[in-house]
């Protein structure tokens, strides 16, 4: 009989463990998904989705559900002592994306959308089953699970993913240290606003001694507000309203309601991450790997890039399309972002909070330059965005990214081909890329005019690029060129781009020796080929 064991067993069911489940299943893996929990959280944490994760989950195809239910926020507004400062309306110029928003998205939503998602694949939660242990033997992972009622289970797969939350039970049997600082204690809460302010925004308050932040939900009149400076855990919800509307009136000079929070948390936020993502056949991501402070909203979207980073590989490794080899390059790419965004976030925290009273002096003198200044606005704006939106985020060090041989226009080898789509969002070659970019494989793009051999293989999608009647595998049309100059490409040249959206590899011309190298750089089995 066949083995029916499930190739994956991811522990977590949030958004991150979700993804991974998603992405594993969409590429025909036996995932088996169980949570400790009893069942479904009823409270939002996370809210606010970037615009790259938005990409991602488009590439999901999951992207028109998750705005069924969002706030859609373009702007960044400052207020001090009663009079605002600046709004930062979102540039992304210098970034395209078909998504020029973030997202604000309650958690909840998020996980019954991506749910549904994993349901139609055939994969259910297991609620109340609790990962305790597991050891690696040298062709699977064997679990200990402890079900609702006590009762244990052993159980087994090719691999594990933990996804269990900053208090991993993966991470630690994996001896995986959280590396960091232990930082501010803030107050959360979420709770309906009565104020005259746009909500297509989100806003900083500054009261002339601390700062607090205002983020709008869609729906109920409700915002998300955040005071960095905290009340003790048990303070009654109708004291936490009123102090909120105390300090929030002044702050925006106009009057405020607040009423009774349907949600609270006081926390001591933490700004750790883990040296590797795993080890053997076990890996980790999202709150498991780091945990990171809200002030720029980066945890759950960083996990969910790294849920889809992991996903694609471990399928192409399951399933005999690459060498082991290649999963070594999820810990080297996404170790360094994840250093890279506690520095960020680092920052962001800083800001967000300004107990300087010197500040309330400084900031409007700040804020007048940068408001007035057309330039200097314009590149705070993109600064800021680049920074949180995750779209310049990339893997140009990747050991699966192959360096030009010369300088070409179009998006480099380790930054992300999605931008393409958003030259033209209406253009026939432009709406054809998005949607290629929702294979699950990877994508050889070339110039019609290419003469070489190209590889053919399942997990491998060849696109000719050309105009009206392009010849050639997997034609599509692009009039006018449109897309071809989004990505650089002239004739015969070739594009590389890996599942999940980043470009490994390009050249001018399509030649099987510079196509061969980039294949072989990114650990891929041995391809056939078919002459163009």
């Amino acid at each position: 009989m066949p083995d029916q064991r499930p190739q994956v067993l991811v522990a977590g069911a949030g958004p991150v463990g979700l993804t991974v489940a998603h992405e594993l299943a969409r590429r025909g893996l036996r995932v088996r998904l169980v949570d400790a929990a009893s069942g479904p959280a009823d409270t939002s944490r996370a809210v606010a989705t970037h615009p790259r994760t938005l990409e991602t989950y488009d590439q999901m195809g999951v992207i028109d559900q998750i705005l069924e239910q969002a706030q859609q926020i373009r702007a960044f507004t400052m207020f001090s002592g009663g009079r605002r400062l600046v709004r930062l309306d979102a540039d992304y110029s210098t970034m395209p994306t078909r998504y020029p928003f973030t997202a604000i998205v309650e958690q909840v939503d998020t996980e019954a959308v991506l749910r549904a998602a994993v349901a139609r694949l055939g994969v259910t939660v297991e609620w109340g089953v609790k990962l305790t242990g597991f050891a690696q033997r040298p062709d699977r992972v064997e679990v200990r699970l402890e079900h609702a009622d006590g009762a244990p289970e052993t159980a087994e797969a090719s691999w594990l993913v933990g996804c269990d939350g900053g208090h991993s039970t993966v991470r630690r049997t994996l001896g995986l240290p959280l590396l960091g600082e232990t930082s501010e204690t803030w107050m959360l809460a979420d709770a309906p606003v009565d104020v005259d302010l746009p909500r297509d925004s989100i806003y900083w308050i500054h009261t002339g001694a601390q700062a607090l932040m205002m983020v709008p939900f869609r729906r109920g009149g409700r915002w998300r507000l955040l005071d960095t400076t905290t009340a003790a855990p048990e303070t009654p919800a109708t004291q936490i309203a009123a102090r909120f509307a105390a300090k929030l009136g002044p702050g925006l000079g106009r009057e405020v309601a607040v009423q009774e929070p349907t949600w609270t948390s006081v926390f001591t936020f933490q700004q750790r991450m883990v040296p590797r993502m795993g080890e053997g056949r076990v890996f980790v991501a999202g709150d498991a790997a780091h945990v990171h402070s809200p002030a720029s909203g980066q945890g759950m979207n960083t996990g969910i890039q790294e849920a889809y980073n992991l996903a694609w590989k471990l399928a192409m490794v399951e399933e005999g399309h690459a060498h082991r080899d290649l999963l070594d390059s999820y810990s080297a790419e996404r170790v360094p972002i994840g250093a890279q965004l506690l520095g960020s976030t680092k920052k962001a925290t800083f800001l967000v909070q300004l107990k300087n009273a010197f500040a309330g002096i400084a900031l409007p003198v700040v804020f007048t330059v940068i408001r007035n200044v057309t330039p200097l606005r314009r590149k705070v704006q993109r600064k800021v965005l680049g920074g949180i939106s995750g779209l310049l985020l990339g893997y140009p060090d990747s050991p699966l990214t192959t360096a030009p041989d010369a300088d070409t226009a179009g998006p480099r080898p380790g930054t992300r081909a999605s931008g393409a789509a958003a030259a033209d969002p209406r253009h026939p070659g432009c709406r054809a890329w998005a949607s290629e970019l929702r294979d699950t494989r990877w994508t050889l793009a070339v110039a019609d005019g290419a003469a070489a051999e190209t590889p053919e293989h399942d997990w491998l999608s060849v696109r000719t690029l050309g105009d009206e009647g392009t010849r050639g595998p997997g034609a599509l049309a692009d009039p006018d060129g449109v897309l071809r100059a989004a990505l650089g490409l002239a004739d015969g040249g070739w594009l590389l781009v890996r599942p999940d959206g980043y470009v490994a590899a390009r050249g001018r011309e399509a030649t099987a020796q510079a196509l061969g190298r980039a294949l072989a750089r990114a650990g891929l089995a041995e391809t056939s080929a078919v002459r163009m």
